[in-house]
């Protein structure tokens, strides 16, 4: 059985683009994750918990510095229209509109100019708390996994990958795959920006440099943004998350 280790660089397993061990249940989601936007979807016409997604055992959401390394495009972009989620009649009617405004990741060229989610209105049209940069934004935890309403007007980072040539969701559930970014100077672009420097170092300087930075915002005692920052890294070098559930024992062997 593959160990976890609380640390970079301690495990001998295979490992992710972020220098992690890689998780099988991981890979498994990449499937997932266009499911999830129609499970989101069915959440609105079904009761909670009955529509509410269900992780499969051993899957553990992705620490921010997994997710800035997994996902194929990370960008910034502003919401100019779309449809709105009570419009939306099927789940393929989903959709919003975007001005791409930069690529921290990938190539800006290849950004899209809609996603497959809905646009945010009454009570959920509410921004991302800029503070906040351990959970998703509360929407993905109403039944869907994943936030799919946005609203119109907002800045988004948005982290993205690519499937049957559709721009789509990065990572699995409850990841931070669309958080709003009022101003250039939030934390959560802040945190990023410093990952992707991060991950341009070689693996076995990656520790170092996360922990030379959290020192650094330590340091500064006075500043309530940099003792959130210096929390993020600290959850960074501790690894990668615990499984939200125990991966199921492994089959018994046939005679």
């Amino acid at each position: 059985m593959r160990r976890r280790v609380g640390s970079i660089g301690l495990d001998e397993a295979p490992r992710n683009r972020a220098g992690f061990p890689r998780r099988d249940s991981r890979a498994s989601l990449t499937a997932m994750r266009y499911p999830l936007l129609l499970a989101a979807f069915a959440c609105l016409a079904a009761p909670l918990p009955a529509a509410a997604c269900s992780p499969a055992p051993g899957y553990a959401v992705p620490t921010n510095m997994e997710l800035t390394a997994e996902a194929e495009l990370i960008l910034l972009a502003a919401v100019t229209g779309g449809t709105p989620m009570d419009e939306a009649g099927a789940p393929d009617t989903m959709r919003v509109d975007i001005r791409p405004i930069a690529a921290l990741k990938g190539n800006l060229a290849d950004a899209p100019k809609k996603l497959p989610i809905a646009l945010a209105t009454g009570r959920f049209a509410t921004l991302s708390n800029p503070y906040e940069l351990q959970h998703a934004h509360p929407l993905a935890y109403i039944g869907g996994c994943v936030r799919y309403m946005v609203p119109l007007g907002s800045r988004l980072l948005f982290f993205l990958d690519r499937r049957d040539g559709e721009w789509g969701p990065a990572d699995g559930p409850f990841s931070r795959w669309a958080e709003d970014v009022p101003s250039d100077d939030a934390p959560w672009l802040a945190a990023v920006r410093f990952y992707l420097e991060v991950m341009a170092l070689p693996e076995a300087e990656r520790a170092a440099a996360l922990t030379d930075r959290r020192d650094t915002l330590r340091a500064r005692r006075d500043d309530p943004v940099a003792q959130l920052l210096a929390d993020d890294l600290d959850a960074q070098l501790a690894g990668p998350n615990k499984p939200l559930r125990e991966a199921l024992p492994p089959a018994p062997d046939g005679d």
